[in-house]
Parts: C-alpha cells; structure tokens; sequence
C-alpha cells in the first residue's frame, strides 16, 4: 500500500525573528492519498524452487477475488499449484503470460481494491514492464569519475642491472645507464634492454601436450556445439529442477553393495493379496522400512558435510517416471502403517504424482529412496543418490535362476538382484550388509508384512 503525502509548509521570517503575519502559524494536517494497489508474486512453493511457469490464469483481468480465492496455476520444479491471493480485490493487470517463467518473487498479478484503483494498477503494470519498478542505481562514486592520478615516470638508474641484461646492453649498444628499470627496486632486466633498443619481446610458447594426451575439457560454461540436423528443446522446470539435483549430487562420495534375493514366496503373496490393491512396490517399500528400523544410519543424513543427523521417521520416497519428469512421493512412516493402509496412501499419491498436484510435504520429506525397474524388466541398475539422503535401493526384476542350497543340490527359484548406493561419508560397507540382510530375510519369509 503506497503512502503519499503533501509536504507542510513553513512561513518565512524576518530579521529580528518578527514573523510577517502576526496571527500565530496553524499547523496544516499532511494530506494523505492511499493507492490500494496490490502486488501477487511468484510463490515458493517448494525448497528447490528458483522460477515458476504460468500453467493458466484462473481469474481474469476485470474479476473481483476474494481473500483464499485461486488467482492462477503455477508449475513449480515438482507440481501445478493453485496459487491463491491473501486480499479481496479486482484482477487489474496480468503482468506474466500463460506459458510465460519468472523468477520467484517477480510480481506475476496486480491487484485494484476497487475500480478507482484500476488506473493506478495499469500506470504500475506499465512502470513494471518497462523496468520501472526497479530501484534506481546508485549514483556514480566521485572517486571513480575522478581522472586517474598521472603515474610516475621512474628515474633512471645507475647502471644496477643483472649480468645478462648488462650484456645485452653491449651487444645492442644501449647506455645502460639511461634505460629505465622495471625490476624490483628499480633493476634493469633483460627485457628492459630490449625494450631500449627497440626489440620486440619473443611470446612465451605454450608446452606442446604429451602424445596421447586427451584434449583439455572446456571451460566452465561453455557450450557444446550443436549436432547438426538436431532439434533444440529447452527443459521444463522441472527436468530443470532434476538436472540441478543431479549435478549436486555428484559431490557426495558414493558406494555400492549388490545383493541377491530369492522372491518366490514374496511372489506368492503377491499373487494372493494383489487383487486388494497391493503392488509389488508397496510390499518392497514395506520390507526396506522394517528393514532399516534395525539399521537406523542407513537412513540418516549428512547435509553439511560435517556432521549427520539420525532422523526420526522412516519415510520412503519411491521413484515415479511421469511425463516430462521424474517425483519421488514418500511414504511416511512406512514402517508403522500396515500393508493395507501403506497400499492406500500410496494409490491416492501416485494419482497425485501423475497430475502434477503433490504437495511440498508429499515429495520433500524422504529419508530413504526406492527405485523400482523391475517391472520393465530391468534386471540390475544403479541409482543416484538424492541430495540429503544416506541411501537409495534400486531393484530389479524378479527372474528364475539355478541356484544350489547349502547341501550342493541344484534348483530353479526366482531370483532378485538388489544395489544399495550410500553416502560414504556417514554409511559404510558393513552397515549395508546388514541392511541388505535384514531386508532378504523379510522378503524371503514375507508373513511379516502382512501383519
């Protein structure tokens, strides 16, 4: 809300301190106009979020909203959010188009709090748009618009030069004594000498690379030229958003440990309680939960690099490949629900997840991730580790393989292989082990889940 006010007026005096009128000066009341203009920015609408893109407006310029009333949809790194406004008024001015991406905290709607206003509004959406709204920038420094101080011309020396300049001096023929020196306290050095005589410096030539040396990489930020024939297409925020977390996640030390786990009962039971909404997810993410109550450092986390923090609730977030995109919805306290329960909440997530309406506490609160490719019948992969997580399991397909038991007799069962990747700074080998165990003899011995 902008304030403008009238400035009081003074009257002037005369010598002696007589005042002009000789009616005691009234003391004027500042006029104050009140321009009920309101700004809605782009919203944070999650930790990761740098910018947002207009999906569509749901109120058009001329609608009178309420306070709670849904003003537009924005697309944020992870969802579409309805963005409400916090105050009654009309929808004066879209300063950010449908498709259109801004920064968060760019006003992207002005609000009027009644017709009179709307004028202001426009005369504010064109100062905006012509960059108006902006602070002016600080005046120049007078000591940068001074004129550069005149640099000393050094006087010459008296002969104090280094042997080889000395010698080049007598080969070319220069006073020595008249050359200027450009070396520490004024010595004359060789390219002084030459300077004196007129000769141009040799440039220092660069070492040739070692044969078989591979090309230097370029330079940070710069690009790649294009394929030719190819088609450029800029990412969506959210590949965006992946993109960047992927890059941070490259400066965690990471490890891996593979595990083989025989799935036939697990198979079973599946096969028994699938008709009542189970997926072979939920049954893993149920295991990996009761799994890791035994192993709580599997599901801890090191954020700053010098210290971790063992976190309270086992939150599963599970990888979902979606249109454009990849989320990861989390299953909350994983392993205190049961599989009934666990199958709902994860059904109601996944349509979420694949509208693009999770909420920041839907996908933001893992403290533990799951990968399931197994169902297109991936046998073995690795993960990348999400950024603020201790591990990540990724699982493959269930296949039938020849195994032998401990007596040396040979049999087929069906087979899963499993990789855990674990931040090595705060997990180590031995502690994955004993995850990898605890979470094969659940699944191999699946009742428990059921419980």
């Amino acid at each position: 809300m902008a304030y403008l006010a009238s400035p009081s007026l003074t009257l002037p005096t005369v010598p002696g301190g007589a005042r002009l009128a000789a009616a005691p000066p009234r003391r004027r009341r500042m006029a104050v106009v009140r321009a009920d203009v309101r700004e809605i920015f782009m919203p944070l609408l999650s930790a990761t979020m740098k910018e947002g893109k207009i999906v569509s407006w749901t109120a058009s310029v001329g609608d009178r909203v309420a306070k709670g009333d849904p003003v537009v949809v924005v697309e944020s790194d992870k969802a579409d959010m309805d963005v409400e406004t916090f105050h009654d008024g009309i929808v004066a001015a879209v300063l950010v188009p449908v498709g259109g991406t801004v920064p968060v905290g760019t006003p992207i709607v002005l609000l009027a709090k009644s017709e009179e206003e709307v004028p202001l509004a426009l005369a504010r959406a064109q100062a905006l748009s012509q960059g108006q709204g902006q602070e002016p920038p600080p005046p120049p420094d007078a000591t940068a618009a001074a004129p550069p101080a005149p640099t000393p011309v050094a006087a010459p020396t008296k002969g104090v030069a280094s042997p080889y300049a000395k010698k080049l001096a007598k080969q070319h023929r220069v006073d020595i004594a008249e050359v200027v020196g450009t070396g520490p306290h004024g010595r004359v050095t060789a390219a002084d000498v030459e300077a004196a005589a007129g000769i141009n410096p040799k440039p220092n030539a660069a070492p040739p690379p070692p044969v078989g040396s591979p090309p230097p990489p370029l330079a940070g930020g710069a690009l790649l030229p294009p394929v030719p024939g190819g088609t450029v297409v800029p990412f969506s925020t959210m590949q965006a958003a992946v993109s960047r977390k992927m890059v941070d996640s490259l400066s965690v030390p990471t490890f891996r440990v593979g595990y083989s786990v025989i799935t036939d009962k697990l198979d079973a039971l599946y096969e028994k309680i699938k008709s009542k909404g189970i997926t072979k997810t939920v049954l893993l993410a149920k295991a990996a939960a009761m799994a890791l109550a035994q192993q709580p450092v599997v599901y801890a986390s090191c954020r700053d690099g010098k210290s971790f923090s063992y976190n309270s609730n086992i939150n599963i977030a599970v990888a979902v490949a979606i249109e454009g995109g990849l989320l990861t919805p989390v299953l909350e306290d994983a392993d205190k629900l049961d599989i009934y329960l666990l199958a709902q909440k994860w059904r109601v997530l996944l349509k979420k997840a694949r509208t693009k309406q999770l909420q920041p506490s839907e996908y933001s609160s893992g403290t533990f991730s799951l990968s399931n490719l197994g169902m297109y019948g991936v046998d073995k992969f690795d993960a990348i580790l999400p950024p603020g997580q201790g591990a990540i399991v990724a699982v493959g397909a269930s296949r039938p393989t020849v195994v032998a038991n401990k007596d040396g007799f040979f049999s087929v069962k069906n087979e899963m292989l499993v990789n855990v990747i674990a931040d090595h700074r705060i997990i180590y080998g031995a502690d994955l082990a004993a995850f990898l165990q605890t979470f094969a003899k659940i699944v191999e011995d699946p009742e428990s889940l059921t419980l």
